[in-house]
């Protein structure tokens, strides 16, 4: 195997880029971002990544410390790949990603693979700002995934919440993506007919509410 490439330039950014600037690196670290992920669950979500490529990059953010792999217990029995405190701190560097590649966003474009849980990180950056705790179970047609709000403690994983969540928000892609830019308010988004908020609990009345 050839040597990694770098830019051997004493400088934090390329330093940087030096970990995380091959193609595929900080979309495989957002998929590990929802928690520990199986192979073929990356691969699957990763649409366009060649098995090489993937295989590559997960070994390389192996190297940098940014992921670990580690063997479930029976019965899972499998393997899965996870992201390590180093990993972690990429989460603002993704944060910052997508809000400056928002305005991308603006037309959906017939090519475009869709994936539930890259709505979360933009939406709970969006919520978090709010004040509001709680637990937030997200369904779009693509899929559902959930946010905790905790007063800046917030996280967020793919697919339904664990337990029973404080406030069920429905809606579409689009709406989504206007929520997250903040170009809508979740109450607007209700009262404009394009977004329902089940639920009882203070959350979700403020949710109706904002």
């Amino acid at each position: 195997m050839s040597p990694r490439r770098s830019y051997d330039q004493y400088c934090a950014a390329a330093r940087a880029l030096d970990a995380v600037g091959d193609r595929w690196t900080l979309l495989v670290v957002r998929e590990l971002l929802v928690g520990p992920r199986r192979y073929t669950d990356l691969h699957a979500d990763l649409p366009g990544v060649s098995t090489d490529v993937l295989a590559s990059r997960l070994k390389d953010m192996e190297q940098q410390g940014l992921a670990t792999r580690r063997r479930l217990p029976p019965p899972a029995a499998a393997y899965v790949y996870e992201l390590t405190g180093r990993g972690r701190e990429l989460r603002p560097v993704l944060e910052a990603l997508a809000g400056w590649g928002a305005h991308g966003l603006a037309e959906r474009r017939p090519t475009d693979a869709v994936r539930a849980h890259w709505f979360a990180l933009p939406l709970l950056r969006r919520l978090a700002g709010t004040g509001l705790e709680g637990v937030v179970e997200v369904r779009l047609d693509e899929g559902r995934f959930h946010v905790r709000l905790a007063g800046g403690a917030e996280s967020y994983g793919d697919g339904p919440a664990p337990d029973e969540p404080d406030a069920r928000v429905t809606l579409d892609a689009g709406t989504c993506v206007a929520v997250s830019r903040g170009e809508l308010s979740v109450g607007q988004g209700v009262r404009q007919g394009r977004i329902e908020v089940s639920g009882d609990s203070v959350l979700a009345k403020a949710l109706r509410a904002s």
